[in-house]
């Protein structure tokens, strides 16, 4: 009975890391469906930049920075300034959060701002088109290495270098106010708890109380679950 349970603790995490990779990319792809991205099939020779504040890369240096080709960018850039009320070239976290409660309406405040912070590399404040096109390029179009880098960090809330449980904790209980009150069966109070107990017994190869990027990105290539989620929006634009 206890082997059973184990196995059926281990499944359920794995089940809540493809979600939680999942979330991440549907947000980037509703995202993109909002900034009308998808869908627009031409763009001009240059980006526009009348009226904006923060002027973005060149098209050039981008384009060598990300996995997307000039024209990509350049709609991409047009989505972006579009889509704010008063186009600065930058977002707020505060319009951040407005934007994606459009996608997750029932507690998403939480695990947004960890998003934005993940998002926001360079720490200002505010996320740039840069910012933007970069977290962008590697969670659709980057190596699986690339794409679980970019995960841990997330995870890793204070930026150590280091997932401690409380970190962890923090981002399962934001990804329960968004999706757990909604799932069925009806999830436990004590799940969160249960799933980062799982989590740390699954990656923490040492027992030292932490994860670490290698610990993490060996765990995560092991299961066929998070492998199969990394794949799922790659050929979205």
């Amino acid at each position: 009975k206890e082997l059973i349970k184990m196995e059926r603790e281990e499944q359920s995490e794995n089940s809540l890391q493809a979600i939680a990779i999942i979330l991440l990319c549907c947000g980037a792809i509703k995202m993109l469906h909002l900034l009308g991205v998808i869908t627009v099939e031409k763009a001009d020779d240059d980006l526009e930049m009348t009226m904006v504040c923060h002027r973005p890369e060149g098209l050039d240096q981008l384009e060598a920075q990300t996995n997307f080709s000039k024209r990509e960018l350049q709609v991409l850039y047009r989505g972006f300034k579009n889509f704010q009320e008063c186009p600065s070239g930058v977002v707020n976290e505060e319009t951040f959060k407005q934007i994606y409660s459009q996608f997750f309406p029932h507690g998403a405040s939480t695990y947004a701002h960890y998003l934005f912070n993940a998002f926001d590399a360079a720490h200002t404040g505010s996320i740039k088109f840069e910012d933007f096109v970069t977290a962008l390029s590697i969670l659709l179009r980057g190596t699986v290495t690339e794409k679980l880098q970019w995960t841990f960090n997330l995870y890793d809330i204070n930026r150590d270098g280091y997932i401690n449980k409380e970190e962890m904790t923090d981002i399962v209980r934001a990804i329960y106010d968004m999706m757990g009150k909604y799932t069925y069966p009806v999830l436990k109070t004590d799940a969160p708890r249960q799933h980062v107990d799982a989590f740390f017994q699954k990656m923490d190869k040492n027992r030292d109380g932490v994860v670490t990027l290698d610990e993490f990105i060996l765990s995560c290539q092991e299961d066929e679950n998070i492998m199969r989620s990394l794949q799922l929006f790659e050929n979205v634009i």
